[in-house]
């Protein structure tokens, strides 16, 4: 498993108030920007923006960062070698796969495998 990129993750109340600032600092467009279970995701440069109301962001907000890899499969192996949990996944998400993982020492990564 190849990491190809890593994205902070952003929880806001507004996509549309909340991008026109990344969009000047990044100086790029949204690359991505979708419905996924009751909140809003876009990306921009190298941020993952979740878009909700409290009540609706408490499900996503343990997450501390995003992943892209190349290949989700090769997760388990990082695991077995290095120890930690997955809380949840392989799922199929609107961007192809994804897996919540929970490594030693508390911190939570949502690791990605986008398809085309």
């Amino acid at each position: 498993m190849k990491v190809l990129t890593t994205l902070a993750r952003l929880y806001v109340d507004d996509l549309d108030r909340a991008l026109p600032a990344l969009r000047d600092l990044t100086g790029q467009e949204v690359r991505q920007r979708f419905p996924y279970r009751g909140v809003e995701v876009a990306g921009i440069g190298g941020f993952l923006l979740v878009a909700g109301t409290d009540e609706a962001l408490a499900p996503f907000r343990d997450v501390q960062g995003t992943v892209l890899v190349d290949d989700l499969d090769g997760l388990q192996a990082l695991l077995d070698a290095r120890g930690g949990e997955i809380l949840s996944g392989p799922n199929r998400v609107p961007t192809g796969r994804n897996a919540v993982v929970r490594h030693p020492g508390g911190v939570v990564l949502e690791y990605v495998e986008h398809t085309a």
